[in-house]
């Protein structure tokens, strides 16, 4: 969050928690700053609601702050809207800016997000490394990735194989040969099949799943293999903050692919966690793109518009000459909604289709090339 009135520029620590006088820092610190992972400011997973707004709008009437931004998703969005709604109703001029940035990708108004293709880029460089030690070592290895409610970032994995594959057999894919979004309702016997056939064919395999995978009612499965929930100001279970997912799905197939009598399987798995949301390896695009849409809000404040959500579209697509462009959407257009993946995105119940895989590449950059034996 930033707030700014001229000539000075301050920031909110943490969310509203206090003020940071930015003028103290140097250009260069900045410049530093703008490539460091994480967030400086701090960040929050408090819900926007009247009281917590009204104290927003408070602090910055008391220092005469007239521009507001916050960066964040679309709660942050509905907190730009509620601060906004009471500066007019309290007859405060204040103009206020959502500055989009979400790994989840699940903004409406905007192609992506700044913060996912980074997060893209590390989900994919973790299975190619991944892929290798489970081919070295086999057995079956299952990766759980952020998004509870929108597949992107678990869809990225598949990116890991180096090619647009979208064969029906997971046998015949390079890995990660399984991927499951919450896009498409999660079976476990399916599952436990689609394991099974892929494990026979090649006596081992990887497999990429969205924390939020939900079954055919929509209840999420998480919850379900989890001994206790606990939940966050938002009523979430917390599900990428412990390995209970991946422990959960790794008994569920120990159990399935035992013979009788005979030796399970090895099963491993690893929740992916805060790693993918703070690598300091950046996207290229991401790094250019989460300042021009600071840039953006910042331009679209001094050419007198009253408030928006900056977004990014797509001008061109492919990865050798890929372009974007910055443009606004009104507050209430983005507060409060998600998107999904898109029906074509997806390909069968456990892989993504080769149009993700265009979509996805150009922000995520190019790749290692790995040797093999």
């Amino acid at each position: 969050m930033a707030c700014a009135a001229s000539p000075k520029a301050a920031a909110e620590r943490d969310a509203g928690a206090g003020l940071v006088d930015l003028t103290r820092l140097t250009a260069e610190q900045l410049d530093a700053i703008a490539r460091t992972p994480s967030a400086a400011l701090g960040s929050t997973r408090d819900k926007p609601d009247e009281v917590y707004c009204a104290q927003i709008l408070e602090g910055c009437r008391a220092n005469d702050i007239r521009y507001f931004f916050y960066v964040g998703g679309n709660d942050s969005a509905d907190t730009c809207r509620i601060v906004s709604e009471k500066a007019a109703e309290a007859g405060y001029e204040m103009r206020c800016f959502h500055v989009p940035k979400t790994i989840d990708n699940d903004l409406r108004e905007n192609d992506h997000t700044p913060g996912f293709p980074s997060a893209a880029r590390f989900v994919t460089l973790a299975h190619m490394g991944d892929a290798l030690d489970n081919a070295s070592l086999g057995g079956i290895k299952i990766n759980v990735v952020m998004g509870r409610n929108a597949g992107f970032l678990t869809a990225s994995a598949a990116l890991a194989r180096g090619a647009r594959d979208s064969d029906a057999d997971p046998a015949k894919r390079p890995a990660p040969h399984l991927v499951y979004v919450p896009e498409v309702p999660f079976v476990m016997d399916e599952f436990l099949a689609d394991v099974d056939a892929a494990y026979s064919a090649l006596g081992r395999c990887q497999i990429a799943v969205s924390e939020g995978i939900r079954d055919a009612d929509g209840k999420e499965i998480g919850p379900q293999l989890m001994r206790s929930g606990e939940v966050d100001a938002h009523g979430n279970v917390q599900l990428s903050g412990s390995g209970a997912l991946g422990d959960g799905l790794a008994d569920f197939l120990k159990k399935g692919l035992t013979p009788e009598g005979g030796k399970p399987p090895r099963v491993r798995a690893d929740t992916f966690g805060y790693l993918q949301r703070c690598w300091p390896e950046p996207s290229a695009v991401d790094a250019q793109e989460a300042r021009g849409v600071g840039r953006h809000a910042a331009a679209l404040a001094a050419e007198g518009d009253a408030g928006a959500s900056v977004t990014i579209v797509r001008t061109s697509n492919t990865i050798d000459s890929y372009r974007s462009a910055f443009g606004r959407a009104d507050l209430s257009a983005v507060a409060r909604h998600s998107r999904h993946m898109p029906d074509d995105f997806v390909s069968g119940r456990n892989n993504v289709s080769a149009a993700f895989y265009d979509y996805c590449m150009p922000l995520v950059g190019g790749l290692p090339d790995f040797e093999r034996l």
